[in-house]
């Protein structure tokens, strides 16, 4: 009894051995051909209720008879892996190791395909008996042996190119791996390497994967295969009209039914051995059976091609909605970076803007203070304005004027309306001018300022003096500010009509993740030691801009700690010398009037304090001047008095600057007028001409200078100029007395070297003697504006009469 339970123990564990075994083989090939995988217990239910099925309805007894043929398949893979195993390897045609990741192999190798077909075909033919009784009785041996020699021969006839489809390289040097789809750790021979994840996968996961159509292969698909079978055997006619669907229909079809033929004839061959007499209704049942399946397999195959290209028609509408997807990922991934770093500007504008403020207000500030100070000094009476006060009210007023215009610069540049004029400058005595101002300052903070420039520079070139002032001075004032100790220097270079500015300093220098940014406006560096410098950050800014629109070109290095180099290039057309030398020479002279008739001018203007200094200014020379106060005043006077010229405001009472300037040019007894708007309002700037209603613009505060160039523009003025003073005349309006001489050398040695100090040290111990005094206040006023060159013209006409 025991025993027999033993052995149904054994039998029920053999018999779910093979179930589980089969459900292997289930679950493999279904994983494959569907891409789902339900799990190997679904598959092994199936297999034990289909073998529970078979059994009770008795198939077995109607197989066990043809049983024996599958044999012959078996014996057939037997002897093809036999083959490779102790044969190709040894001899280099198939790897030295097993590989069984899908993704490193091809889907039909022809060594072991080939060889299991050959063997079946020699061995079912044997066992038809084609080759005689005793190969009938022996074809399980034609199958072993046929397959064992045909995987060699195939092997060398291919050179074993088709047993890998690609090297296994990419992975970590790790025994475990963790695939980066299932996040499951495999061992490292069950995990390759997925170029569609970029990253490990096992091999699970790779047979499941059905959207990468085996990007990690190439040509090593069953049908990629098969199309080059066809190209290589086939006329390319031929291969067209196969791989169509009349051509995939036609081919399905007779494969299957090459297959239903071969089995049901196995099955006569098997049964009309054991039952002759019913042979030909065996015949007959089995042509019926074959017919019957024909059309059945003929709309199956159908079916087949038409469900394969709705597939694969899916799978394109799939990757290309996956595409569209991936793009707008990646579109709303580039907008969230290019929000991120519009937050990241908008937040460092806004730190820029906050230092901008603490800057700017220090800036104003400080020279407000000064205008603040005299002004009240100068209300109370308590002494009289001194030669000082007057120019320190003058230079912090300019210096104000010039922070609010390097503001509207660069709105200016940014709006398009910046306009450059075409001055013909005499450019050795222009940068003469700015290295004296800036010998004073290097001078005063103790460091060196080394000037160089070449003897070939023309004497007058065409360029915007006042913007090529501005980019000079910005970057020199720079150099000295940012220089504690060594020197700055400019060097020149002329070549081709092209210059060269070199502005060069042994300073701080500028961090290389600094140096992008200088030119950006606020942008001053994150140093202690530049923050400590006064400053806005506009400077650099306003240079560049300006450098760009002139059509030149400004670069940067900088070593921290060693110094900064700025280097512009700018092309300055040179001059014809006549005409310019003329225009300098008067414009060093004081205008005292002007040639011809008495001209009238019409004031406009709701601010009284601007009226009075224009009128002050101008009626000394000779102008005839009407004021008003509002629009409808000036119409007034205007149709009274026919002005020649009005200057008229843009912000007033009523009536704007625009309504009262267009209603003069409309009336036509004022055809000859011409206007000249003069406001603080710089973004309403526009230049005037024949389709505007003005024709000039003037912005507050008003230079002088400048004014007295657009009026001797307007009204075709020759202006009358003061006598310029030489320098022998000047030391006779400041006489030195005979036994101070001596002092004259140790000026003029002092002025050389631009030791303001020590002249200032010197004027004060000439002082001394009260005889000295209208001398030394003079010079003290030179050196005070900076006028180092007159200077040193003074000394050295003294030193030729002495």
């Amino acid at each position: 009894m025991l025993t027999g339970i033993f052995v149904i123990v054994c039998q029920l564990k053999i018999n779910v051995t093979n179930a589980y075994a089969g459900s292997i083989a289930w679950s493999n090939f279904f994983s494959r051909l569907t891409h789902s995988h339900p799990g190997r217990v679904v598959w092994l239910v199936f297999n034990v209720v289909l073998a529970l099925i078979l059994m009770e309805i008795g198939i077995f007894r109607a197989i066990e008879s043809i049983l024996v043929i599958y044999a012959n398949f078996a014996a057939g893979w037997i002897g093809a892996l036999t083959a490779d195993l102790v044969v190709n390897k040894p001899l280099g045609y198939s790897p030295k190791y097993i590989e069984f990741k899908r993704a490193h192999l091809y889907d039909i190798n022809p060594v072991g395909v080939g060889a299991l077909a050959i063997s079946v075909l020699l061995s079912s033919l044997a066992f038809m008996g084609v080759f005689g009784q005793y190969a009938e009785i022996l074809s399980p041996f034609v199958a072993l042996f046929a397959a064992f020699v045909a995987a060699p021969l195939i092997a060398i006839a291919t050179r074993g190119k088709y047993y890998l489809a690609r090297p296994a390289e990419g992975l970590e040097d790790k025994p475990e791996l963790e695939c980066s789809i299932c996040e499951n750790t495999f061992e490292r021979g069950d995990i390759a390497m997925c170029p569609a994840y970029s990253g490990p996968i096992c091999s699970l996961c790779c047979t499941l994967e059905a959207r990468c159509r085996d990007q990690c292969k190439t040509n090593s698909r069953f049908n990629e295969q098969l199309d080059g079978f066809i190209r290589r055997v086939l006329p390319a006619r031929v291969g067209a009209v196969l791989n169509t669907r009349a051509g995939h229909f036609g081919g399905l079809l007779l494969l299957s039914n090459l297959a239903i033929g071969f089995l049901l004839m196995l099955i006569y061959q098997q049964y009309s051995h054991t039952a002759p007499a019913q042979r030909e209704a065996i015949a007959t049942t089995l042509w019926l059976v074959y017919f019957a399946l024909l059309f059945v397999s003929g709309v199956m195959a159908w079916l087949i091609v038409l469900a394969h290209e709705s597939r694969r028609a899916a799978e394109a509408e799939s990757e290309r909605q996956t595409h569209m997807l991936m793009d707008e990922i990646d579109a709303h991934k580039r907008t969230d970076a290019a929000l991120q770093k519009a937050k990241e500007v908008a937040e460092a504008a806004n730190v820029a803007k906050t230092r901008y403020i603490a800057g700017i207000s220090h800036e104003i500030r400080s020279p407000l203070n000064s205008i603040y100070g005299y002004a009240q000094l100068l209300e109370r009476g308590t002494a009289a304005p001194s030669e000082n006060a007057v120019r320190v009210i003058r230079r912090s007023a300019e210096h104000m004027a010039d922070l609010i215009d390097g503001i509207l610069d660069i709105s200016k540049i940014e709006n398009g309306i910046l306009r450059l004029n075409r001055d013909k400058v005499p450019l050795a005595e222009f940068l003469d001018q700015i290295v004296d101002m800036f010998r004073l300052q290097a001078a005063a903070k103790g460091i060196e300022f080394r000037y160089q420039r070449p003897p070939n520079l023309p004497g007058f070139v065409h360029v915007d003096q006042k913007r090529l002032r501005q980019i000079l001075i910005n970057l020199l004032s720079n150099a000295i500010k940012y220089t504690e100790r060594g020197n700055a220097s400019l060097v020149v270079r002329y070549r081709s009509q092209v210059a060269e500015f070199e502005v060069s300093d042994t300073g701080v220098g500028i961090p290389a993740a600094e140096l992008d940014r200088v030119f950006e406006p606020f942008e001053r560096g994150q140093g202690a030691n530049v923050r400590a410098v006064p400053g806005t950050g506009l400077g650099l800014t306003i240079t560049k801009l300006l450098t760009q629109i002139m059509g030149g070109e400004i670069n940067a290095t900088s070593t921290e700690g060693v110094g900064t180099t700025f280097t512009v290039r700018l092309l300055l057309s040179e001059a014809s010398s006549t005409s310019a030398n003329q225009a300098v020479t008067e414009n060093a002279r004081a205008i005292v009037g002007y040639a011809g008739p008495r001209r009238r001018l019409l004031l406009v203007d709701d601010d009284a304090s601007h009226l009075d200094i224009v009128q002050n200014l101008l009626a000394p020379m000779g102008f005839e001047i009407q004021a008003a106060s509002d629009g409808a005043s000036g119409l007034r006077l205007a149709a009274g008095c026919r002005p020649d010229l009005a200057m008229i405001d843009l912000s007033m009472p009523g009536m704007t600057g625009w309504e009262v300037a267009a209603r003069l040019r409309a009336d036509p007894a004022m055809a000859a007028l011409r206007i000249v708007i003069v406001s603080a309002n710089a973004h309403e700037f526009s230049p005037g001409g024949a389709d505007a209603p003005h024709d000039a613009f003037l912005i507050k505060p008003i230079d002088m200078q400048r004014m007295l160039e657009c009026l001797g523009a307007q009204l075709d003025l020759r202006w009358i100029h003061d006598i310029s003073p030489a320098a022998a005349p000047e030391a006779r309006e400041a006489p030195l007395p005979a036994h101070s001489q001596h002092h004259v050398d140790d000026l003029y040695q002092l002025g050389l070297i631009g030791h303001v100090r020590g002249i200032q040290a010197k004027l004060l111990e000439m002082e001394s003697d009260p005889t000295n005094k209208p001398f030394a206040n003079h010079m003290r006023t030179l050196v005070a504006n900076f006028d180092l060159k007159r200077y040193m013209h003074v000394l050295e006409g003294m030193r030729k009469h002495a």
